[in-house]
């Protein structure tokens, strides 16, 4: 296994093109783990450690442009009102000091149906930047999954930033466990309330085989919101929404049994994450500022 060291992205770009079988190293606590359990012998390990401008992020007033080795103890410490949803998955990565190293754009690179930040990251919305010496494209996070950790990414291609338009509504996540802490998911369930737009996204990791949003739960709820004048009134949700929204989000799901649950357990923990957190949600909508709840917006599509 040879061992390449960038200086800089430019470098890094010509060493990914000429090696495309490189595997970038950033965090490393995904890739190392691989390495020492002797799971993975690459012929090329890309350590992008040196290139600083990937430890950096950018806001303005609507959207985070969030470097791809941005760790996750800095999205939680700076960036948890920009990026609500995203904060609440980082808080649950791990132990601290995993936290600390490991970052969004690794556990893209990575593309496992159970990374913590799949989920925030398809209800947010967000645009995977991938580079190559080709040039650059923006992948939306739709497109970005393409199989248990696979990805839309080209062999000569590494992932710059992630773009994420800035929370303008309450957003939440869950996941279950086996234990507390430092656990990879059971399940996980992500939902956020666009006002601006008048429309909802959610994100679902380790019930598929690749983190998937629920479509049907999803037209279910906005078509509620819209039809109800909930939007505008901030008005309780009736009784039955948050059963059937989580019978739609369960519905989304295509698990398996492992050795972390069953694939029956799995539907039922997401329909009952999808309830909380649509509880969580919309009681935080409706208790925020007048500001907030906007009205004469484009209805859902």
């Amino acid at each position: 296994m040879e061992y390449l060291r960038p200086a800089d992205w430019p470098e890094a770009l010509a060493a990914k093109a000429a090696h495309p079988d490189a595997v970038p190293l950033a965090g490393g606590t995904d890739v190392m783990v691989e390495l020492n359990l002797d799971r993975r012998r690459p012929g090329h390990l890309l350590d992008l450690g040196r290139i600083a401008a990937l430890r950096t992020w950018e806001t303005t007033a609507r959207t985070v442009r969030l470097g791809a080795a941005v760790p996750y103890r800095d999205v939680i410490a700076r960036l948890s009102t920009e990026l609500p949803g995203l904060a609440l998955a980082s808080r649950t990565v791990g132990s601290p000091q995993i936290r600390t190293r490991g970052s969004v754009g690794g556990n893209l690179g990575t593309a496992s149906p159970a990374g913590d930040a799949h989920p925030a990251l398809l209800a947010a919305g967000a645009t995977v930047e991938a580079v190559s010496v080709r040039g650059t494209r923006h992948i939306p996070i739709d497109d970005f999954y393409l199989g248990p950790k696979r990805n839309a990414l080209a062999p000569d291609e590494l992932i710059r930033a992630v773009h994420i338009d800035a929370a303008r509504g309450p957003q939440q996540f869950a996941k279950v466990g086996t234990r507390n802490a430092m656990v990879i998911a059971v399940c996980a369930f992500a939902l956020a309330l666009h006002p601006h737009t008048r429309t909802v996204r959610t994100g679902i990791g380790s019930a598929a085989p690749t983190p998937v949003r629920a479509p049907r739960a999803e037209a279910f709820l906005c078509g509620l919101l819209e039809e109800g004048g909930h939007w505008s009134s901030g008005a309780p949700l009736p009784p039955s929404a948050a059963t059937r929204f989580g019978e739609l989000a369960a519905a989304a799901c295509a698990p398996i049994d492992d050795v972390r649950g069953s694939a029956a357990y799995r539907e039922h923990a997401v329909a009952v994450l999808a309830r909380r957190t649509l509880h969580r949600t919309w009681n935080a909508y409706r208790t925020s500022n007048d500001a907030a709840i906007t009205g004469g917006e484009p209805p859902c599509a």
